[in-house]
């Protein structure tokens, strides 16, 4: 069993996915939109990489506001996993996203990766980061 890890944003969605002892995530691709209304090709790629890696599980990120509100994205963010539900007939569980695309470029930046490097790879990091806060807490739940 792996859990899958979902970055969600206009243009892309970043990837990632974890380990068979679900301790760790890794990223694994960063999907391009080409339309932001136009899901289909997003989800057939992700329904892909759910039987690839023969995930059970998604992890969302959900895009509050730092104040904890909730804007356009987060709509946007609950079609989408209502969509993903619908399509794969897996649970997808909605996490917190605040900051991991700031931790995901501060990563880079201290890797020494170019500006150019860190826009090509920081959605997937980000799904790294999203997937990565739910399996600690999950794990620290089963202790």
């Amino acid at each position: 069993m792996r859990i899958m890890g979902l970055d969600f944003g206009s243009k892309t969605v970043g990837v990632a996915v974890s380990d068979a002892l679900l301790l760790t995530a890794q990223g694994i691709e960063i999907i391009r939109r080409e339309e932001e209304n136009k899901l289909r090709r997003t989800l057939a790629r992700i329904e892909e990489l759910i039987v690839e890696y023969e995930v059970e599980e998604i992890v969302l990120g959900l895009p509050k506001h730092m104040n904890n509100t909730e804007g356009v994205r987060v709509e946007l963010t609950m079609e989408f996993k209502d969509k993903l539900e619908r399509r794969t007939g897996l649970p997808v569980t909605l996490w917190d996203e605040r900051l991991t695309t700031v931790a995901a470029d501060k990563a880079m930046l201290e890797a020494g990766l170019r500006r150019e490097e860190r826009k090509a790879h920081v959605d997937k990091i980000a799904a790294c980061f999203i997937l990565q806060g739910y399996l600690d807490k999950r794990n620290m739940r089963m202790e």
